[in-house]
């Protein structure tokens, strides 16, 4: 009886893992069929809202379904990774990750419950930002050898804004002021780099790191001084902003990414579905002149293990960061 009973039960279990190795294939080969929500965790104006909108369309015409923006913002980018790791992992909910949400805010914000490699899997890289040191118009110094001359000779009476606590922006800030001896009021916005933007034209802050894409339109129009970028040269229509490396700034060769995730449990075989829809996307010659004309290159990783390995390392890498800068989450 006991053995009858054993044959049955490895029988319907046998049969049970046939029927799942043979619907998973199906699962994925009838995806997408509805539309795919991209969570973005920033407001828009920001470089994470811009990307994401330009690859959102040309992705929507290779899957067949549309993209939905939906930007959450909150807690430097911390609401909105939540509430994508907490989506049902189905390939219907993607996330929209940067430099910031997934590999500084682990660092920064000890009590978050959310890891990047745990709770997600990194699908590819979809692009790579560099970021410009911009100033109210208002403000005096003419170029950044002036301005580190005035920020050292007026320590702690000027404001710099960022797009959050645990932004690269934020970072790139604090090493500056280490490199000029000097210190400034961090003034950290709600929703990102198009908020924080807004305020330094407004004069509410005086100085700032930011994305290019956040600001290269006002820096073009005269509305932002611009004083440089961290690219390793100077970028497309702004051939007058000289590169901080230029200026003798080599600790300011830096940037921004961005990077699609899911949540943990989605298909293998739907992952792979994305990949390759991204990468068709990314290599589109209207999309990566719409991204480079707005101050960002696309990139595209060799594969969802090779993006997994890339978040890893930025983890250890701004873990360190973090660390040694003393930053902290105010």
């Amino acid at each position: 009886m006991k053995s009858m009973f054993h044959g049955a039960w490895l029988k319907l279990l046998i049969s049970s893992f046939v029927v799942i190795s043979i619907a998973s294939p199906s699962v994925a080969a009838d995806y997408p069929s509805k539309s795919i929500k991209m969570i973005i965790p920033f407001a828009p104006g920001g470089a994470s809202d811009f990307i994401g909108r330009i690859l959102a369309v040309k992705l929507g015409e290779i899957l067949g379904q549309q993209i939905v923006i939906d930007n959450r913002t909150g807690v430097a980018g911390n609401l909105g990774m939540e509430m994508a790791a907490k989506s049902a992992p189905d390939g219907y909910t993607i996330f929209l990750g940067n430099i910031g949400t997934s590999a500084i805010n682990p660092a920064l914000y000890p009590h978050l419950n959310i890891n990047p490699l745990r709770d997600f899997i990194p699908v590819t890289q979809v692009a790579d930002v560099p970021s410009a040191l911009v100033a109210n118009v208002d403000f005096p110094p003419k170029n950044t050898a002036e301005l580190a001359t005035y920020l050292k000779a007026n320590p702690n009476k000027f404001n710099y804004a960022s797009p959050g606590s645990g932004s690269a922006n934020r970072l790139e800030m604090e090493v500056f002021m280490k490199l000029v001896g000097s210190t400034m009021t961090h003034v950290p916005y709600k929703g990102g780099a198009g908020p924080a933007v807004v305020g330094l034209i407004g004069t509410d802050t005086q100085l700032m790191f930011t994305t290019l894409p956040s600001v290269k339109q006002f820096m073009i129009a005269g509305k932002v001084k611009s004083y440089g970028v961290t690219s390793t040269t100077r970028q497309p229509g702004l051939p007058n902003v000289p590169t901080m490396l230029e200026q003798g700034y080599p600790d300011l060769v830096t940037g921004s990414w961005q990077c699609i995730f899911v949540p943990v449990g989605t298909p293998p075989a739907i992952v792979n579905q994305l990949f390759i829809a991204i990468t068709k996307a990314l290599d589109s010659a209207e999309i990566k002149e719409k991204i480079s004309n707005g101050g960002a290159n696309a990139v595209v990783s060799a594969s969802p293990e090779a993006a997994k390995l890339f978040v890893a390392t930025e983890l250890t890498r701004w873990g360190k960061v973090v660390k040694e800068s003393g930053a902290t989450a105010d």
